[in-house]
């Protein structure tokens, strides 16, 4: 299966190249005392490690041993969802001066953070401190969390997934009355449960829509028709299986096969449109007319996820001039019960880094990040 309408966004950075409903609640905590980060948990404390449905991630941590052994039978601590819950909800990593080093704290030493605004990575620990401190004080005017004054920005997580060695988040910039800039994060944690990769990316504030497939058709006009690939016919039911099924095994086979995944009340947020897609016909439209030789989506890196999973990927285009695959990130969660998608949302990165008119609406609205704010709570799970 291909994403199509994702790789729209690519043939931007060919014309313009760029340099190189959430059912979890997030975890409570008064462990700490100020000044420590309370989203750490001890050594022995694994990814897989048991436990039951409910409880705050202290009481996991407490209970550990309890716990382990108990029925009904365990299943494993979603560490990297639960890890990114505290140190967003709790230490509010991405609005305070003190939650951006707590943030930081929690990160290998050779952190590797995309940040598909800029134009780089960021790299060290040291570095992304700095990363996260100066959008903070960007978005709210202030230059520490003591300072008086400043604007009122907030950060709310819409999904995340459950995954342990690594998960995602979509997410949406907010203040007491309006919500904007939404966007998709995902993170992976290494051996130590501490984080080693991030890649994120907001929404594109010019969505083109249809208006560049005859573009992306143009570029690859040349591109020789590959025979459609062999697969085994299976029907995964946990949500990053699902992904793994149809993006490297479906792809480029049978768009049939890859709708048989899908709900009838599919809700589906593909971020080069402005409108999102509702219902499985108009999803199933969306993949086929996108549908033609010289697209390679290319998969990267997946979490764990059951209910819900998050991937990373790149879209190569034949004929394209080297260097010019778009980055992107895509959020999937199923109905636990049929094991059928229910709502996708895609993002992919811009062509120019910083983007134009992200840039500018950052500088005019810098807590919000867009032109025309929403009133808050107006787009039901960050739509």
């Amino acid at each position: 299966m291909k994403s199509p309408a994702i790789i729209a966004i690519a043939a931007a950075k060919i014309f313009t190249a760029a340099p190189c409903a959430s059912a979890f609640a997030p975890p409570t905590s008064n462990r700490a005392a100020s000044g420590t980060n309370k989203c750490k948990y001890p050594p022995s404390f694994s990814r897989s490690t048991p436990l039951h449905n409910g409880p705050p991630a202290d009481s996991i941590v407490d209970e550990y041993d309890a716990t382990a052994a108990a029925d009904p039978p365990p299943k494993k601590f979603r560490m990297a969802q639960s890890l990114l819950l505290c140190l967003i909800n709790d230490e509010q990593c991405f609005t305070t001066f003190e939650g951006a080093q707590k943030f930081a704290d929690s990160c290998a030493v050779n952190i590797v953070y995309e940040d598909c605004y800029e134009p780089q990575p960021i790299v060290g620990r040291s570095a992304v401190a700095n990363h996260l401190r100066a959008r903070i004080s960007q978005r709210t005017g202030k230059i520490d969390d003591s300072s008086a004054g400043g604007r009122d920005a907030r950060f709310r997580i819409d999904k995340i997934s459950d995954g342990a060695i690594a998960a995602g988040f979509a997410w949406t910039w907010t203040t007491d009355s309006h919500e904007g800039l939404r966007g998709t994060t995902f993170v992976e944690l290494d051996e130590s449960n501490q984080i080693r990769y991030v890649r994120e990316i907001a929404e594109p504030l010019f969505k083109p829509g249809d208006l560049i497939l005859d573009v992306l058709k143009t570029v690859t006009a040349d591109a020789i028709p590959r025979p459609p690939p062999d697969y085994v016919r299976r029907t995964p039911r946990v949500a990053h299986e699902i992904a793994k099924y149809l993006f490297n095994d479906v792809q480029g086979s049978s768009s049939e096969e890859a709708m048989r995944f899908f709900d009838e009340s599919i809700v589906y947020r593909d971020f080069n449109y402005e409108e999102v897609m509702r219902g499985k016909a108009a999803v199933q439209k969306f993949i086929e007319d996108f549908s033609f030789p010289g697209i390679t989506f290319a998969t990267q890196r997946f979490d764990d996820g059951e209910r819900s999973t998050c991937f990373t990927w790149e879209v190569l285009l034949d004929g394209a001039p080297e260097g010019s695959a778009i980055k992107g990130i895509s959020f999937y969660e199923i109905d636990p019960e049929t094991g059928l998608i229910t709502y996708v949302r895609d993002v992919p990165e811009s062509g120019i880094k910083p983007p134009p008119l992200g840039k500018l609406a950052r500088q005019v609205r810098p807590a919000l990040g867009v032109f025309r704010a929403v009133a808050i709570g107006s787009r039901e799970g960050g739509l």
